[in-house]
């Protein structure tokens, strides 16, 4: 890990940025200022190793321009699970050149994406309007993470990524957003069994940062195991669920 996450936390603390010209103080528009924010003071500390995850890919593929093409550039990842983190489909890959490079997209793993002798920190970045109560926010599809760990186990890819999140606290003071608090979690320091899923919000695992207990002492192996054991169940019952609510009543209609 090379990010230092106090000493980040202290350097945005206690800073604003400009309020939306939207006006609009939810959501991705709030959010954005302070992720470029965040931004900005990592590129700061690693000039040559945080990227956006679409300028890290851009410059991967710029670096390498003899490899063409999807399973050819895919080769470029040492670690199977990096790849399926950061990488984009099929035909965006294939049809990447320097002319026609990558955007950015709502949907990218890592906000930021700090890189450097073969590990990856991939950083996503949440922010919370402290003047309102709010759910938890979407931290990670549930699914997504379950083939994260299938293909940490798989590959026995332990040792060459986190995935970390920073949580920006905010209230508005006249046209600024300031920070009034900012903290961060490794989510592979969570406790997986205690990891809520949100079924109904697209299998989302939600979590406000600050609150999230860092508890877990166990090998990245460990962690896998034990958050797979919790989705299969869950998914399960789910199943279980639907089954009897859905399925059961109707049946008889169409026996």
């Amino acid at each position: 890990m090379y990010v230092n996450y106090k000493k980040l936390a202290e350097s945005i603390q206690g800073t604003s940025v400009p309020k939306p010209a939207s006006g609009t103080l939810s959501g991705h528009a709030a959010g954005e200022p302070f992720d470029k924010h965040v931004y900005a003071e990592l590129k700061r500390q690693f000039p040559d190793n945080a990227y956006r995850q679409y300028e890290y890919l851009n410059d991967l593929y710029s670096r390498n321009p003899s490899v063409i093409g999807f399973r050819a550039r895919q080769e470029l990842f040492d670690s199977p699970t990096v790849l399926f983190l950061l990488s984009r489909g099929k035909n965006a890959t294939d049809q990447w050149n320097i002319e026609n490079p990558f955007d950015e997209k709502q949907n990218d793993t890592a906000d930021i994406l700090v890189a450097k002798n073969g590990f990856y920190e991939i950083i996503d970045i949440k922010t919370r309007n402290i003047s309102k109560k709010a759910q938890p926010p979407n931290i990670i599809s549930a699914f997504k993470l379950a083939q994260v760990c299938a293909r940490m186990l798989d590959n026995q890819d332990y040792d060459r990524f986190a995935i970390h999140y920073f949580e920006v606290d905010w209230e508005l003071e006249g046209d600024r957003l300031v920070c009034r608090h900012a903290s961060s979690a490794c989510l592979f320091k969570a406790q997986p069994s205690d990891l809520y899923i949100n079924w109904a919000a697209a299998m989302q695992i939600q979590f406000h940062v600050r609150d999230l207990d860092q508890g877990f002492d166990g090998s990245m192996q460990d962690w896998a195991v034990v958050y797979l054991k919790h989705f299969v169940e869950q998914a399960k019952k789910r199943a279980d669920d639907m089954i009897k609510k859905f399925v059961i009543p109707f049946e008889k209609y169409i026996a």
